[in-house]
């Protein structure tokens, strides 16, 4: 079955054209917003060649296909759907109460950012440890042997004077901003009253 093929198949399974909304993947998953889960055949979707499994979370129904083929069939999707992407709106579609639509939001926000702490902990540590007079010893210098440019990684993460985390919260912000205009703009209604 080739990629063509298996896309066509997905979308019959999920209840053709008129029951999607929205269609997007990630590294590994093609993930479908539909108006109706209760059209979606689920056991028929995991028995076809080359599809891992299947699951729905947060109100989208997500195949695992795999790195790669996971590309292909979703340009294929495209296709056939007619562009059924983030950007079109079909209808309006709502998956869990208020609650859970504002902890999906809030993760949405701080999910993409998590790279950015780990590194910004990551660089403080190495940095910290470099600056101890034991190290620096080692080494045959002192704090004051230090060049100010390395010290300028503290400004960058801590910001200046007793202000801490001077241009860190700009990374949760744009997060936000990219979240709610993706929120606005698809199909699947994450902030809808």
């Amino acid at each position: 079955m080739n990629e063509k093929q298996l896309a066509e198949k997905i979308v019959e399974l999920v209840g053709g054209e008129g029951n999607i909304v929205s269609v997007r993947h990630c590294a590994t998953r093609l993930r479908i917003v539909v108006s109706d889960k209760d059209q979606i055949e689920t056991d028929a979707v995991e028995a076809l060649d080359r599809v891992k499994g299947s699951f729905f979370n947060s109100g989208q129904y997500q195949i695992i296909l795999g790195t790669g083929l996971v590309n292909r069939v979703y340009d294929e999707v495209i296709k056939i759907t007619g562009g059924a992407e983030s950007g079109e709106k079909k209808e309006t579609v709502v998956y869990g109460n208020c609650f859970q639509r504002a902890i999906r939001m809030f993760s949405d926000v701080f999910v993409p950012i998590i790279p950015v702490l780990v590194a910004t902990g990551l660089f403080m540590g190495l940095r910290g440890l470099l600056t101890q007079d034991a190290v620096l010893g080692v080494f045959g210098m002192t704090p004051e042997s230090i060049p100010q440019n390395f010290l300028k990684v503290k400004a960058l993460c801590h910001g200046h004077g007793r202000r801490r985390c001077g241009r860190l919260p700009g990374f949760p912000y744009a997060s936000a901003c990219d979240r709610y205009v993706h929120y606005r703009n698809s199909g699947d209604a994450a902030v809808s009253e």
